[in-house]
């Protein structure tokens, strides 16, 4: 995993992944933290805020496929059996008992869990990288359906009080959807103390209709059997495959259980699960399949149905704060996710603001900010309905869950060094159900599942050419370097014209002189009192503590290679990492100090390094990449940009 930044190398390959014990629960940027009362309420509102909306239509869409497939009334029972019970084996058992033990210093999501997989084979591996890039494509596709089929199923309930209100759906939703997005320049800090409270309130209300609806028919309880799924299976075949793509709704969003980690910690997440999120659930889709069975006519909104003509309108107002809630989330976990991808190398640099003083986690992207935004809209605008939509979601959603799963016995064997018939014993049952899910989900691909398809695909294919174009160039590029220290050591013994200062060169090898060290002694003809080769390095640890930020080593007389590490979920602060060469004698003062950068030209089809149509793609996204001078913390008026052309 090679960042391919000018002044940005591979992650440290010898870094020190710092195990969390399993006695140990890490908070916000990887402190220990105790399951306090805060930190659960904080979960509701961050972690389950897309699994905890899912009850919305998660039903309402499965029965819809059982009516098309011409299925019995009794088969409700079956279709709730299924809601309850996979549940309990995708979220519960492999994300809450088994997933979450799986954390990176304390952080979770696909990416920690490849670093994971490649620190357990103590090298780098193409599969492992590749399954990451795809899972990271499948989550931004996920990022663009949940905000759009989550405000629409709750905006689509005023149409059950307000006549004629069907024309006003779609505008409505976009209205919601622009100021959510509008509003993530300023950041979460004064809104995030809301969620947890909201979303308690959710859940509880939740839980207390489902509670009240129960015993409109009783037989509902035996959905509590699993052996009600498996019959439902078994009688209905392959008839049960378009239930089965919209029964994984349900668990969308339990993603977020392993991503979100880090903010919270590993037991409040499991505390607020099984506490409050998982029996709440349980008794919405008990409620709402007792419902549909008493009186079969509310088959076509039954969340909303259960509630009485009194509670309805405040219902839907909760119901539509609790989706902002929950796109929320989601759209915060896509800044994350893009962050650790930019971290390691994956994508071009991405400016990256952080829009807290005392929270490192809340960030804002404002290009990814943009492309979520018109991605929304154009699916609400598409689709227009969440019924409609769903035939979209479920496919990126299983296919990241495959890829976790696979990634994930990598790790339980390789690195928790579990006995391989465990191993298989416990995830391959959780994999082939995830694939008969994926295989569900697929048959939808004709209907709008070729959407969030494409959206991973063109991805993955920008991904790719990115991470192999860059290592291509730095290979070109690494023929013609010419070694660092028989240099240093050349203009230490006979040097040009000394001027005061320092001067700071970032490259991605400093085993070779930079570029920009070049053409500054080619075109000005002067060496600094200290020079300093600084490579920006990313450590396979979300943070790296300030006494192992820097590394240094005096290689010729006024000569210095430095280190800088910083965690994949660290934005890179150069100037911060030098002011630990106090501890090597070092002292970097501001004003005397200048930061040396090479601008690279690309010259698509003059070379031989790639087709011309990824030469250009490759072009492309390097033009689009933010300023080095922020992304780095740089000083502006202490950096000299240094050109070099290459042809690709």
């Amino acid at each position: 995993m090679s960042s391919s930044q000018d002044g940005a190398g591979t992650p440290d390959a010898d870094a020190d992944a710092v195990e969390s014990s399993e006695q140990q629960e890490r908070g916000p940027h990887g402190r220990m933290s105790k399951p306090s009362a805060a930190l659960v309420l904080g979960c509701l509102g961050v972690v389950y805020g897309d699994i905890g909306t899912s009850p919305l239509y998660a039903l309402r869409e499965s029965l819809a496929h059982a009516r098309e497939e011409g299925l019995p009334e009794q088969a409700v029972i079956g279709i709730v059996s299924l809601l309850i019970w996979t549940v309990v084996l995708i979220v519960t058992i492999k994300y809450v008992i088994l997933i979450l033990r799986a954390d990176n210093n304390g952080e979770g999501g696909t990416l920690s869990l490849v670093a994971k997989a490649q620190e357990a084979i103590n090298g780098q591996s193409w599969l492992f990288l590749f399954l990451g890039i795809v899972g990271v494509s499948l989550f931004f596709g996920d990022s663009m359906i949940t905000p759009a089929i989550s405000v629409l199923s709750a905006v689509e309930g005023l149409t059950l009080v307000i006549p004629g209100f069907e024309k006003w759906v779609v505008p409505v939703t976009l209205v919601i959807v622009v100021a959510l997005f509008a509003v993530q320049r300023s950041g979460t800090g004064r809104v995030s103390r809301f969620f947890g409270p909201v979303m308690l309130v959710w859940f509880l209300t939740m839980a207390a209709m489902g509670l009240l609806h129960l015993f409109d028919d009783a037989r509902i309880i035996q959905a509590l059997n699993p052996l009600r799924a498996a019959d439902f299976l078994i009688h209905n075949g392959f008839g049960s495959l378009p239930v089965l793509g919209s029964v994984f709704l349900a668990v969308t969003g339990a993603e977020a259980l392993y991503a979100d980690m880090g903010h919270f910690g590993r037991a409040p997440v499991r505390i607020a699960w099984s506490s409050i999120v998982w029996p709440a659930l349980t008794l919405s889709y008990l409620g709402q399949g007792a419902l549909v069975l008493a009186s079969p006519e509310a088959a076509r909104d039954p969340f909303f149905l259960m509630a009485p003509e009194w509670l309805m309108l405040p219902l839907i107002l909760l119901a539509t704060v609790a989706t902002v809630i929950a796109s929320q989330a989601v759209i915060s976990g896509a800044f994350s996710v893009a962050q650790q991808a930019v971290q390691m190398g994956l994508v071009p640099r991405l400016e990256i603001l952080h829009t807290s003083d005392t929270q490192q986690g809340q960030i804002y992207l404002p290009r990814v900010n943009t492309i979520l935004m018109i991605g929304v809209c154009l699916l609400v605008l598409t689709f227009g309905s969440s019924a409609r939509l769903a035939s979209a979601y479920g496919i990126a959603v299983t296919g990241d869950m495959v890829i976790t799963s696979c990634l994930a016995i990598i790790v339980f064997y390789k690195a928790w060094k579990w006995p391989l018939p465990v191993v298989l014993a416990i995830m391959l049952p959780i994999l082939g159900i995830e694939s008969i899910f994926f295989y569900a989900n697929l048959m939808k691909l004709a209907d709008g599942g070729y959407i969030p398809v494409m959206f991973a695909a063109l991805n993955v294919t920008m991904m790719v050419i990115w991470v192999l174009g860059s290592a291509r160039i730095r290979e070109r590029l690494g023929q013609q370097a010419v070694p660092l220290k028989m240099l240093a050591e050349k203009l230490a013994a006979k040097p040009p014209v000394i001027v005061p200062g320092t001067a700071v060169f970032l490259t991605a090898d400093t085993d070779t002189a930079p570029p920009a060290f070049i053409h500054n002694l080619k075109h000005n003809r002067v060496l600094h009192e200290r020079n300093v080769i600084a490579r920006v390095a990313v450590a396979n640890t979300p943070r790296v503590p300030d006494d192992q930020r820097l590394k240094m080593e005096e290689i010729a007389p006024g000569f210095w290679r430095a280190w800088c590490r910083f965690g994949y979920m660290e934005q890179p602060n150069v100037p911060r990492a030098l002011a630990e060469g106090k501890r090597y004698g070092q002292k970097f003062d501001i004003m005397n100090t200048s930061y040396f950068l090479n601008r690279r030209s690309l010259r698509v089809g003059r070379g031989a390094m790639m087709p011309v149509w990824a030469g250009r793609i490759y072009a492309s996204l390097y033009r689009s990449s933010s300023e080095p001078t922020n992304f780095y913390r740089l000083p502006t008026n202490r950096v000299v940009e240094l050109g070099q052309q290459i042809n690709i």
